[in-house]
């Protein structure tokens, strides 16, 4: 998930995402201490889309302008 499209969701959106992503990495911490997750890197990636989630609606409640799109110079 790309912070380019999360900016594009209302902060209510963005709540019930961060809500969902909360429960999922419980989720996970806890198959992780019982052994069966399949993936450990899942865990990290859960936590930086939350980050990212976390990060825009941070921008968004506090009014802080977008970023730039950044151009790659050929």
């Amino acid at each position: 998930m790309k912070a380019g499209e999360l900016r594009d969701l209302p902060v209510d959106e963005l709540t019930r995402r961060a809500n969902e992503m909360r429960e999922n990495i419980f989720n996970l911490r806890i198959r992780h201490a019982a052994g069966t997750l399949d993936s450990s890197s899942d865990l990290s990636k859960h936590r930086r889309d939350l980050a990212r989630v976390l990060t825009v609606l941070n921008q968004k409640k506090h009014g802080a302008p977008a970023p730039a799109p950044s151009e790659k110079k050929a």
